[in-house]
């Protein structure tokens, strides 16, 4: 059995808790390694580490501290197929999706190479007699990072880029259910030149989540996952006077126009809704067809398509559709979920709970469901299912179908298909939500854009990667500098703005 490590001051750290959580092959149901869980003293030696640490590299100019950056870029690259076989092993994604997950968080490293840039403050000259005003972006110290099992290398990339290149230090705590990902990273940003302790990767679970939070040297939380936590995480945070960014979870909607290429629609849907098994932020989970006719020509699209998706582990090859969920817990609360959906009422078109595959009878894999006639009030609908389940709610108008997403708690991505420009845009204008597509199923931004969703879905002010990644991991500091030169008229009690 593999007994993993921490990654404290450049080096793997045996756990001293005598505490551990099993990290599981979600295709074979197998225990494949064990990760040891933090206890507060164990964080407190990494943040006192991390902190003494920052002190040089936050004195370090911007342009160096982006060659690092730099450097990191190249060497993931150099591993990609590494870092998304870990990927693959411990989450179950297919090894494309495992690519993907770690490409969308390289293209982040990218950006963050343009730090100097970012990170360059105001300067008004002659705000007064003799008065010059110029602001800087100062890193705000040690930083935590708390990551999500669904996207093991992209979102501890979103997190550490932007913290380490703006001068802080790092506390990434990644899921205890993938850890392994976290820990290459760390060993590639190392080798790229960033400072042994700079960033510290802390393996565990609640305990040293609540740690984090009340640990009066870490000044900003950073957090994806489910809703309930993500709530729970930014009020604790911020009730000790951090500053908080945190993701919930997502109930996202496509409206397909009667005018839309149904085919194209189709084809999304699928994708959207059944890649990585379901387990996205952005799935697509509700197809809204607006009309009779557009829904029933929906079906017939549908059906088929999910039909013949191929369901297997990232070993079965590059053909394979989607791959296990990640634990038999996700597994049987999907297909009470299903359950739940027939006995509401709602057409199940495509039936997944009965799904086997021969070798691998005890891996957590679930087939697709596809659900017609779904309705608001059916648990199917109000819950985030996080699996491989589509459900159809049909509309008769196009502001019925505006109204069901506007009124949904959740606020993460939403997607419309139309052939109208007019629809599309007043659809953009109006809808409350985060990231919307158009004739783009999963329109999550580009790394030099900024990704966060409204409502229920994000808890504080700045979102992640991007422009915001920079104002959120920095703090501006303000001066007003006079020099006498040429001034002779003695004190001023007044601040002149001009003369």
């Amino acid at each position: 059995m593999e007994e993993l490590t921490h990654f404290i001051n450049g080096k793997h750290v045996k756990g001293t808790s005598g505490r551990f959580a099993d990290v599981m092959n979600p295709a074979t149901g197998e225990i494949q390694a064990k990760v040891p869980l933090a206890t507060p003293a164990e964080l407190d030696d990494a943040v006192q580490k991390a902190k003494a640490a920052q002190v040089a590299w936050s004195a370090t100019n911007p342009q160096r501290r982006a060659r690092v950056m730099m450097k990191f870029g190249q060497l993931i690259n150099e591993n990609m197929d590494k870092l998304a076989e870990a990927v693959s092993r411990e989450h179950g994604k297919t090894l494309p999706d495992a690519r993907g997950d770690v490409q969308r968080g390289l293209e982040v490293v990218e950006v963050c190479m343009g730090a100097p840039h970012m990170l360059k403050g105001d300067f008004t000259d002659a705000g007064g007699p003799g008065i010059d005003l110029y602001s800087m972006r100062q890193p705000l110290g040690v930083v935590a990072g708390i990551t999500p099992f669904n996207f093991p290398a992209m979102i501890p990339l979103w997190k550490m880029a932007g913290a380490l290149v703006c001068g802080n230090a790092m506390i990434l705590k990644p899921s205890e259910r993938v850890p392994t990902t976290a820990l290459l990273l760390a060993e590639l940003v190392l080798e790229a030149g960033l400072p042994e302790g700079v960033l510290q990767v802390v393996n565990g679970d609640k305990e040293c989540v609540d740690a984090i939070l009340d640990h009066e040297d870490i000044a900003a939380v950073a957090f994806v996952g489910s809703t309930p936590i993500a709530q729970y995480i930014y009020g604790r945070a911020c009730s000790n006077g951090k500053r908080a960014q945190c993701f919930g979870g997502a109930k996202n909607h496509m409206i397909i126009m009667p005018d839309a290429d149904m085919d194209k629609a189709a084809d999304a849907l699928v994708g959207a809704g059944f890649g990585a098994a379901g387990e996205r932020c952005m799935a697509i989970s509700v197809a809204v067809p607006v009309g009779q006719e557009a829904a029933d020509a929906l079906v017939e699209k549908l059906v088929p398509r999910v039909e013949k998706l191929k369901v297997g582990p990232y070993t079965a090859g590059e053909d394979v559709d989607y791959g296990p969920v990640i634990t038999a817990q996700a597994k049987a609360r999907i297909e009470s979920l299903v359950q739940s959906g027939v006995d509401q009422g709602a057409k199940l078109l495509v039936d997944g709970r009965n799904f086997s595959l021969q070798g691998y009878e005890d891996g957590f894999f679930v087939g697709p469901s596809y659900f017609d006639n779904v309705t608001p009030d059916m648990d199917i609908y109000k819950e985030e299912i996080f699996g491989p389940v589509l459900s159809q709610v049909r509309t008769g108008s196009y502001e019925e179908a505006l109204k069901l997403v506007m009124d949904n708690p959740y606020g993460n991505g939403t997607a419309i298909f139309t052939a109208d420009g007019d629809t599309a845009r007043d659809f953009a204008h109006r809808v409350n939500v985060g990231m919307v597509g158009i004739n783009f199923p999963i329109p999550v931004p580009l790394s030099y854009h900024t990704f966060g969703g409204w409502k229920k879905s994000g808890f504080g002010d700045l979102n992640q990667y991007g422009p915001d990644a920079f104002r959120f991991y920095t703090r501006t500091k303000t001066v007003t500098s006079r020099w006498f030169s040429g001034i002779k008229d003695g004190g001023e009690f007044n601040f002149k703005a001009m003369d």
